[in-house]
């Protein structure tokens, strides 16, 4: 699919006081992967990996809220369908199914709202980097504040590469923080 088409939409969710979140959006690409009948989860391994995003896992989304402060995540969706909660228990209810992908942001907490294998997953991270797992514990704050603060924006979209729009969008968003935090307030 052309990037310049793709139907993405995106959420933005602040801090809760539990789950530290993200000013840059989370990213939900609608029905963007051409699934094959065999090796469904190889194939968006190998997608994602063709575009920077590695160090892969298969498996479902885990059915508590929780986040990744040390590095972005990208979920394609291979099989199923789920609704998932982002950003901690008064966040937004997002449905997601095969051909999808979602792209979080470093700090922001999401839940799987049905069973934990209702989808299948391709998991991965811009440059192969690790990650970590917090659920939102009040003794992980603030490490984890300055974890998310120093995670580095993916040169690589996920599905489109260099040119995707994740960049463009995230870039966007990053300037428009910038420029939120330096007007002076009325």
């Amino acid at each position: 699919m052309d990037p310049h088409h793709a139907a993405i939409e995106q959420f933005v969710l602040p801090d809760d006081g539990t789950f530290p979140n993200s000013r840059l959006p989370v990213l939900l690409y609608k029905d963007v992967l051409d699934i094959p009948v065999l090796f469904k989860a190889a194939h968006v391994k190998n997608l994602f990996d063709r575009n920077g995003w590695s160090n892969s896992w298969e498996a479902g989304i885990l059915t508590c809220h929780h986040y990744h402060s040390i590095a972005h995540e990208v979920l394609g969706v291979y099989r199923g369908r789920t609704n998932l909660q982002l950003g901690g228990p008064d966040g937004p209810e997002i449905g997601i199914e095969k051909g999808d992908v979602l792209v979080i942001p470093a700090g922001v907490a999401h839940k799987n709202l049905g069973t934990e294998n209702s989808v299948g997953v391709v998991g991965a991270y811009p440059g192969g980097s690790k990650y970590d797992m917090n659920f939102g514990k009040p003794w992980e704050r603030p490490a984890t504040d300055i974890n998310v603060a120093n995670v580095q924006q993916p040169l690589h979209d996920p599905l489109y590469g260099f040119s995707g729009p994740l960049v463009h969008l995230w870039k966007r968003s990053l300037r428009k923080a910038v420029l939120e935090m330096s007007s002076p307030s009325p």
